[in-house]
């Protein structure tokens, strides 16, 4: 349906403008307005639906001119109600765009009629009507600050649309037009939901880049339980420069819910970069307390991770977990890593046969062979770190043996480990000899070894001339005297 041209009331000439003196604002009857808007319908019932728009147009018209928000509320709802009982798609939204763009319509009007058209967008036959109803609602809520939620959640819609057509990149896309971090009333809860969606639809789309700069939007001590209420999760709440927050979108997750699908995104951008230390964090951020899936993980990701001060103390603190009493493998797992013993590779596969096949998820799949090498990777750098504790010089072929590798993968591992600090070894391979050097020998580590004995000797020299000086005042002899 459109509206027609003659219709008495103008989008731009509802009332002479007076040059003289400001016009006092009419006065309306609401029971008046009420039996208008009753006939009104009665008329569209009866099937007269122009001539009731056209008796609503003219109370919309007066509430306006009134800045009366519930009298032009209620007539501009009507309106719109009628022309979607008629199942008119193109008349509501022609209807919707005219009542928006009228001289001086009210913003609270605006925001009612946007959100009574939402709740239309589910009624629509097709597709392609829907896809036109959002648009015009996109179109209609740009720029508009006070309808910035409603506009997000239209995009998240078609973003979705888009997404369940098979385009999944057109649906990141669409989805990263809203910064909704940016938005000072939305609740806290559906702000959260909305930037994971992004992060996970630019995973899907494999833009991993992007993935990772929207995750940084959200904090992980958002998540930490607060003794006091959390503001801005319900209406009533104030949030910025005393703005009411609104409440969430029925159906967004509570919190709990979203710290869980942050860290499963989270695992999965750092899946695809190899940081197992990460992962482990991750894993370790959402267990609870007999979830031994968890846990299991947790030990595999806290071996894998490469050795450093991060790496020793997230495996302490996962070797300290209670749980680990009804998991006794996975704790003999920990501490073989904690002890100064060479750990053998077939021997070790051996005793963890059954683990590995049970922890199909991480070492199954078209990236279980990597991890397995990576696994292989740990235990020959372990040992190495072992050997160097035990040898100040060892053979090439006797390291070989020890580390149950080829001469050039043997020398290759430790090179990597030298290049990393992670040792300090000198390999003389005339000599076929391995020299390891005990302690710290890194340049800053020398200077600092130099500084301390340049300071105990300037401390002992100062301290040789107080003794002089008071040897020189108790025998009064004068210092440099003959």
């Amino acid at each position: 349906m459109s509206v027609p041209e003659d219709a008495p009331i103008s989008m731009d000439q509802d009332a002479p403008k007076s040059t003289s003196a400001p016009s006092k604002k009419p006065d309306i009857d609401p029971v008046k307005v009420e039996e208008g808007i009753a006939n009104a319908r009665a008329l569209a019932a009866q099937g007269s639906r122009e001539e009731a728009i056209n008796a609503l147009l003219s109370i919309e018209q007066k509430g306006r001119l009134a800045e009366d928000v519930a009298i032009t509320r209620s007539a501009c709802t009507a309106i719109l109600e009628i022309v979607h009982a008629a199942q008119d798609w193109t008349g509501l939204q022609d209807t919707l765009l005219l009542l928006s763009k009228r001289r001086s319509q009210l913003r609270q009007v605006i925001t009612a009629i946007v959100r009574q058209v939402m709740g239309y967008v589910d009624d629509t036959p097709d597709l392609q009507t829907k896809t036109a109803l959002i648009k015009t609602l996109q179109d209609l809520t740009e720029g508009k600050m006070y309808v910035e939620i409603e506009r997000a959640r239209l995009t998240r819609r078609l973003a979705q649309m888009t997404e369940e057509a098979g385009k999944v990149s057109e649906a990141a896309d669409i989805l990263q037009e809203v910064a909704v971090e940016t938005f000072g009333t939305m609740a806290k809860t559906e702000k959260i939901a909305y930037i994971l969606e992004q992060v996970r639809l630019c995973l899907d789309k494999e833009d991993f880049a992007r993935a990772q700069i929207l995750s940084k939007k959200i904090s992980p001590r958002t998540f930490v339980p607060r003794a006091e209420a959390k503001k801005g999760e319900g209406t009533g709440e104030i949030g910025i420069e005393g703005t009411a927050i609104e409440a969430a979108e029925p159906g967004t997750p509570s919190l709990e819910e979203l710290k869980k699908q942050y860290y499963a995104l989270m695992i999965r951008y750092h899946a695809h970069s190899g940081d197992y230390l990460e992962i482990c964090r991750a894993y370790r951020a959402v267990y609870e307390d007999g979830d031994t899936e968890t846990l299991e993980k947790m030990c595999w990701y806290a071996v894998l991770a490469p050795a450093d001060s991060d790496q020793i103390t997230l495996a302490a603190n996962t070797a300290a977990e209670p749980g680990l009493s009804r998991l006794p493998k996975y704790k003999d797992l920990l501490q073989r890593f904690n002890t100064k013993e060479i750990l053998w590779w077939q021997l070790f596969t051996a005793d963890f046969k059954a683990e590995l096949e049970a922890a199909d998820g991480i070492f199954g799949g078209s990236k279980g062979a990597k991890l397995r090498e990576d696994l292989k990777l740990r235990v020959v750098e372990h040992n190495l770190v072992v050997l160097s504790t035990y040898y100040s010089s060892i053979t090439m072929q006797r390291l070989t043996q020890l580390l149950d590798l080829t001469t050039d993968e043997a020398e290759a591992r430790l090179s990597e480990m030298v290049v990393a600090k992670k040792l300090e070894a000198r390999l003389d391979r005339p000599a076929g000899t391995i020299r390891f050097v005990k302690g710290n020998g890194s340049p800053s580590a020398t200077l600092s070894a130099w500084t301390a004995n340049i300071a105990r000797l300037l401390e002992t020299v100062e301290r040789t001339c107080q003794q002089i000086q008071k040897e020189s005042m108790v025998h009064r002899v004068p210092i440099g005297a003959q």
